[in-house]
């Protein structure tokens, strides 16, 4: 393997074995905590624009397969790890992470110090520029301080066109800020007849296709950058049919209805996350990926309820709303990769529909 050093634009450069493709690139750095499923999050549009260390230091040991990709083409700017392991025992794999990374064009890093890493992160408490670069030297800090990093990263991962995704259920309706194929894995064990619309979709444009509910998908960035179209296509789509947002579009959600979203200090990605419901006390354990969250003393109680709070640090990770038949989740009820105890939401979410149907 080649030298290779991940910097930061604050100077620092951590030097180790490059593997994947021999690219130059930057982006914002993060961290995830996940023990399993590197190749969703590598392939999970949230990360779009952004360089991912893995705290688990033993990646790839079980190569890449058919059935884990969240998105077809990750956008994905760089991969860190403490250790590579490029053999694989896993009868479906069909590639090497390394080889993967190649084809995808994706740089990545083993042998750095992740402990050391994700603690400056932790540290820093604020987003972090980083580069995967041949050499730390003052050219290649001086690209990375000249780097803008974009604010249009829903644009640039958002379908341009809508598709469908057949089936002879329900007819569902997916706005797509940056789609986990496991949302559309779930919806197609439920029999839905799913039509995936670009983000840019007007309520005109959705009621149109005449759908039984509504479902905005999780998505990359902050929810401040989107434009504010959308929030009156979620003001007005939630008082027609119900609606069920996930991640970025619980952010947006919450953003329809009054209430504040802000930026986290250290951004969470990792699976197994105690979360309490509040009305049962009960704690399930979910997968997230979220840099910004719901202000708890923003929500208007008169016209929303919090359904989940995070038990590290109180945020809010659930609303419904009090008039209309919506509900949102900052976590990833799809899991992929994490725990399927809240699959039980895309259950609620069609149990909603029918009794708005029975309604009628």
């Amino acid at each position: 393997m080649v030298e290779r050093y991940l910097i930061l634009e604050d100077g620092t450069a951590y030097k180790g074995e490059g593997f994947g493709a021999p690219a130059v690139t930057t982006g914002e750095l993060v961290f995830n905590t996940s023990m399993t499923g590197y190749q969703q999050i590598i392939t999970d549009q949230i990360y779009h624009n952004q360089i991912v260390i893995f705290t688990q230091p033993n990646i790839g040991s079980y190569g890449i397969n058919q059935s884990n990709y969240e998105s077809i083409v990750p956008t994905i700017k760089g991969v860190i790890v403490r250790d590579l392991a490029n053999v694989s025992t896993n009868r479906i794999s069909r590639l090497s992470l390394d080889q993967y990374l190649k084809q995808m064009n994706i740089p990545g890093i083993s042998g750095i110090d992740t402990r050391a890493v994700v603690s400056k992160l932790r540290q820093m408490g604020e987003t972090v520029k980083a580069s995967i670069v041949p050499v730390a030297d003052d050219h290649a800090f001086d690209q990375l301080h000249a780097t803008v990093l974009t604010n249009q990263q829903v644009a640039q991962v958002s379908t341009p066109k809508p598709y469908p995704n057949p089936g002879t259920g329900n007819s569902v309706v997916v706005i797509d800020f940056g789609l986990k194929h496991g949302i559309l894995r779930e919806l197609v064990k439920r029999n839905c007849n799913v039509t995936v619309l670009p983000y840019t979709a007007s309520a005109e444009d959705i009621l149109s296709l005449d759908p039984d509910g509504v479902i905005l998908s999780t998505g990359p960035g902050s929810p401040y950058d989107i434009n504010d179209s959308v929030i009156e296509m979620i003001q007005s789509i939630q008082t027609r049919v119900p609606l069920f947002a996930i991640g970025l579009g619980h952010e947006l959600f919450a953003l329809a209805n009054g209430a504040n979203v802000v930026k986290l200090p250290a951004e969470h990605h990792g699976m197994n996350h105690p979360i309490k419901e509040v009305i049962t006390t009960h704690i399930i354990y979910a997968s997230q990926g979220q840099g910004f969250a719901v202000e708890r003393n923003s929500v208007d109680r008169r016209t929303l309820f919090i359904t989940y709070v995070d038990l590290l640090n109180d945020t809010v990770q659930g609303l419904r709303h009090r008039n209309f038949p919506a509900f949102s989740v900052q976590f990833f009820p799809d899991g992929a990769p994490g725990p399927d105890e809240t699959k039980g939401l895309f259950d609620e979410f069609l149990e909603t529909i029918h009794r708005q149907e029975d309604n009628r």
